[in-house]
């Protein structure tokens, strides 16, 4: 059975807010230790759901009337589903880590999963700042070498996705969706059909 549509959107929408974000985080220790400040975790996780960054081109080489040229920067959508940028609540500066999401979708077999990690990869080598939501846009948003990826999978992911990610040393974390199908049984009642 695949990944259901639900699960996904769910799943995507939960880690979207920074309680949500924590929570996930909590599932793979090395990465919850990076929060700046457990006790401001509001101003210490910035997520960007559905990321996008702007990449700065390198100057060209000089042309024989030695005129250099720069090319505009560009904005991109990077692959990832979410990304968490720490900030320093007291500097309110972003900090080193950027640790990036990658949530299985329906239908998605290990290549595309991971195709989306190595493409995030190769957009993140050259110069990049964050197009940053409103609430953060006063915070310097300079990207950095420093990034992390983490998967979520669920029970309906197919085994060889799971030994793939363990094969590749790459961290993964299973989303149990219990309590969003209890949401969806919830939103699914009509006012004309009280529960049992």
């Amino acid at each position: 059975m695949p990944v259901k549509q639900f699960d996904y959107e769910a799943s995507l929408a939960e880690f979207s807010h920074h309680d949500g974000a924590i929570a996930l985080l909590k599932k793979h220790r090395p990465y919850l230790e990076m929060i700046p400040s457990m006790r401001r975790p509001d101003e210490s996780v910035i997520t960007i759901p559905l990321p996008i960054v702007r990449i700065r081109h390198p100057k060209p080489p000089a042309g024989q009337n030695h005129i250099t040229y720069t090319a505009s920067p560009e904005a991109v959508c990077l692959p990832c589903d979410l990304a968490i940028v720490m900030c320093d609540p007291e500097w309110k500066i972003k900090m080193g880590v950027e640790i990036f999401i990658f949530i299985h979708r329906p239908h998605e077999d290990f290549s595309n999963l991971l195709s989306r990690w190595r493409q995030t990869q190769v957009l993140l080598d050259k110069d990049y700042e964050w197009l940053m939501p409103p609430r953060y846009q006063h915070i310097l948003s300079e990207g950095n070498d420093r990034i992390y990826p983490l998967f979520v999978v669920f029970p309906e992911t197919p085994e060889r996705i799971q030994r793939g990610l363990l094969g590749g040393c790459l961290p993964f974390v299973m989303q149990i969706p219990e309590v969003l199908e209890k949401e969806e049984n919830i939103e699914s009642l009509s006012p004309e059909s009280p529960p049992a």
